[in-house]
């Protein structure tokens, strides 16, 4: 450095060297956002293995469960079908009932225009053609 007015001796080579780390800095911050992002992905896979490992699972308890219902209904009527078809009317009830839920839900959401902001637009842009004219 020079003691007369403390700037260096060479400020091509300091500007340079600045540059340089600062290069290197961003490349060592691009290899850690990958090294997170690769990380997160991994785990959010083994989560979503264990969530379809479960969901498996749980189907086939679920299956298990009603066929045991069912073995049961038909246990204590003491017929061999009756269970099954009770357990088949639930279902089909349940999925009869589901149906016409999704297909009211269905016509409510349709279409899916922004009504609301369409609305404030439209006041906006009275807002701002009025005050233009007035002004």
């Amino acid at each position: 450095m020079s003691a007369a007015n403390g700037k260096p001796d060479n400020l091509a080579a300091a500007v340079t060297e600045v540059s340089e780390r600062m290069s290197v800095l961003v490349r060592e911050e691009i290899e850690l956002a990958k090294a997170e992002v690769a990380q997160k992905a991994s785990s959010l896979a083994r989560g979503a293995a264990a969530i379809a490992a479960g969901a498996l699972f749980g189907f086939f308890a679920l299956i298990f469960g009603l066929l045991a219902a069912a073995w049961g209904i038909n246990q204590a009527i003491g017929s061999e079908w009756i269970g099954f078809i009770i357990v088949f009317a639930v279902f089909g009830a349940l999925g009869v009932g589901a149906a016409g839920f999704a297909l009211r839900m269905f016509k409510v959401a349709t279409p899916p225009t922004p009504t609301m902001a369409i609305d404030e637009a439209k006041k906006i842009r009275e807002t701002v053609t009025s005050g233009s004219e007035g002004g």
